[in-house]
């Protein structure tokens, strides 16, 4: 099956975070089943998802893990033209379906070539790391990471396929999903003095963490090889109140933290809970049952560093030509591997300017080049 066929298979699966991909990756398990690759499920607690690794070639160290997440962002809400879950092919040299970029089209470049590395003498193995739940906060991976450690002889080089357009990056921002809700006193809203509005202490801290930024940029923590140069907080979601003459006893707003390699998370957490405090002191003042309270909503994605990749780079730009390296502001499963020592870049078709859209694409021409490359890594991993 070519890239393209794969591809069209592997869209037709609608596997949104939180919902199962088990069909998708018993696809994948028939098809190498059928090419003789052996294969290991990684399953989540409640066993409705599963990482997949599979390896082609020698039980040996060394050799190249590809690495790619097998789940896809909602379309609920989004104008799409086409159905979502059907690849389609305009005749403008693109295909559209959610997942086409980011990041089936990377897996099936690399399933379509799986039946010519099982031909060859490969002298390190080629290991397939196919992941779930990565859009939510890179669940999946650890136990998927953990199993690769301890299972299986350690590979030399990590390569995970988000888009790139096919050029390599060596760096991204850590991530946090926070929520922080705040309780106050209800009262009514004619006697003002006798409540404490959740609604208006949330606001101060909302402003506090926007003022973070500032903050970080008047002490110069820049890094200029970020499109974005400093560590960024958002507030994405506030809800609060009852009515409009009722001060709020409750206000909830969930935000995310994005650092810099050379940022900590914590430390840019403290800062914001530090405010939170004096809020909390001067709330409990007039209500001793307020208080603040955030929680993380997932484990903190590391972040990738540039650094440990000397010998990763040089293969992709041995496989690409030469090519100048980046850094990207969103989170990947990269920084994960590269906490457990493994040297980690990120490379693959597409561009990330078309995920997460309605009518997301991916250049044909995209496609091509990376099956050039899964093509020319299985000519360098063969035996000379």
């Amino acid at each position: 099956m070519t890239a393209a066929e794969l591809l069209e298979r592997l869209v037709g699966f609608p596997t949104v975070s939180r919902e199962s991909n088990l069909e998708l990756i018993g696809f994948v398990e028939a098809y190498l089943d059928e090419l003789g690759v052996e294969h290991w499920r990684i399953e989540s607690d409640d066993g409705g998802r599963t990482n997949l690794l599979a390896r082609i070639g020698p039980e040996v160290e060394g050799g190249v893990v590809l690495s790619g997440h097998t789940d896809v962002v909602p379309v609920t809400g989004q104008p799409w033209s086409t159905d979502p879950f059907a690849l389609v092919d305009k005749g403008d040299g693109k295909l559209y379906g959610r997942g086409t970029c980011d990041m089936k089209g990377f897996i099936a470049c690399a399933l379509a070539e799986v039946p010519d590395w099982t031909k060859r003498d490969l002298r390190a193995p080629i290991t397939l790391a196919l992941s779930y739940d990565e859009e939510i906060g890179c669940l999946g991976a650890p136990r998927m990471i953990d199993r690769l450690m301890a299972d299986h002889p350690r590979p030399a080089a990590v390569i995970v396929g988000e888009p790139t357009l096919m050029q390599p990056v060596v760096a991204h921002k850590g991530a946090t999903n926070l929520r922080t809700t705040v309780t106050g006193r209800a009262s009514h809203s004619s006697q003002i003095d006798q409540g404490v509005s959740a609604i208006h202490v949330a606001a101060r801290l909302v402003t506090k963490i926007e003022d973070v930024m500032a903050e970080l940029r008047a002490e110069g923590r820049i890094d200029e090889a970020f499109n974005v140069a400093h560590s960024s907080l958002h507030v994405g979601k506030i809800a609060g109140g009852t009515a409009i003459n009722i001060m709020a006893r409750e206000c909830t707003f969930e935000w995310e933290i994005r650092h810099l390699p050379k940022d900590r998370f914590e430390d840019l957490l403290g800062r914001v809970n530090d405010y939170a405090a004096e809020l909390e002191a001067e709330m409990q003042r007039r209500a001793p049952e307020a208080g603040i309270v955030t929680e993380a909503l997932n484990v903190t994605v590391p972040a990738l560093a540039d650094d440990n990749n000397t010998e990763v780079l040089a293969l992709c730009r041995e496989l690409l030509g030469e090519q100048p390296s980046g850094a990207v502001a969103y989170a990947t499963e990269a920084g994960q591997f590269q906490r457990v020592g493994l040297p980690t870049v990120i490379c693959g078709p597409g561009s990330i300017r078309q995920a997460h859209q309605p009518d997301e694409y991916i250049e044909i021409e995209q496609l091509a080049a990376g099956t050039r490359f899964m093509q020319v890594l299985g000519r360098r991993l063969a035996s000379r």
